[in-house]
């Protein structure tokens, strides 16, 4: 598990295509001290340590993680965002993330909001139940509060300290990220479909948006 608190801007290094697609990232967290097996989330995808010397490690991304995440069209020189997994007992800053990406969105605006910046992104469908206002989503790994919500498209506000320390005001309209829904979402989601005797949300007949809403979930 992660918390969604970027740890590091780590750079890529090599690209290594195969079977297993090899990344090679250079860090300041002292990947020396890196257990071998460990799990590191790069730009949000829970990943496995497999080899680190000096101040970089390798990874390996299997193929269904390509398909999932936009891990495949990194190059090296490419920053990303890094932060290893939750120590038990730690502090919890951000909210939980798992590391699993539920899809690849596409920034479709930005701009300045005083010392903020504004960033939307689309809305898959298929994750519109698990999002309500001032909930909690993982933009490129990065925890973040939905400010404002759509039927297909979101925003949120970086304050300076985000902007600094991640990639994600960087990336311009088009670009394309990791998303996340809130992990709690999906249970509850889940669950209030199990009772009403549906299928999963995004079936047939299943979960929706308005369901949510008329549960209570995202109402003042």
């Amino acid at each position: 598990m992660f918390t969604g608190l970027i740890q590091d801007l780590g750079r890529v290094e090599r690209v290594i295509p195969g079977g297993m697609t090899d990344l090679w990232i250079h860090t300041s967290l002292g990947a020396a001290s890196f257990e071998l097996g460990e799990s590191i989330a790069v730009n949000g995808a829970c990943l496995t340590v497999v080899e680190r010397t000096g101040d970089s490690f390798r990874v390996q991304a299997a193929p269904e993680t390509l398909r999932r995440t936009t891990l495949g069209a990194v190059k090296p020189g490419d920053r990303v965002n890094l932060e290893r997994a939750l120590a038990l007992g730690a502090r919890l800053g951000g909210h939980l993330v798992s590391g699993h990406v539920d899809a690849v969105s596409e920034v479709l605006e930005t701009y300045p909001e005083g010392g903020s910046w504004v960033m939307g992104f689309r809305l898959p469908e298929a994750l519109a139940p698990y999002f309500i206002e001032k909930g909690s989503v993982a933009i490129d790994g990065i925890s973040l509060t939905v400010n404002t919500l759509e039927a297909d498209r979101f925003r949120v506000q970086l304050i300076p300290e985000t902007q600094e320390r991640t990639t994600l005001k960087s990336r311009g309209v088009g670009a394309k990220v990791n998303l996340e829904a809130d992990q709690i979402g999906k249970y509850v989601a889940r669950l209030f479909a199990l009772q009403r005797g549906q299928g999963a949300p995004g079936d047939a007949g299943g979960l929706t948006a308005a369901a949510i809403k008329a549960a209570g979930f995202g109402t003042p």
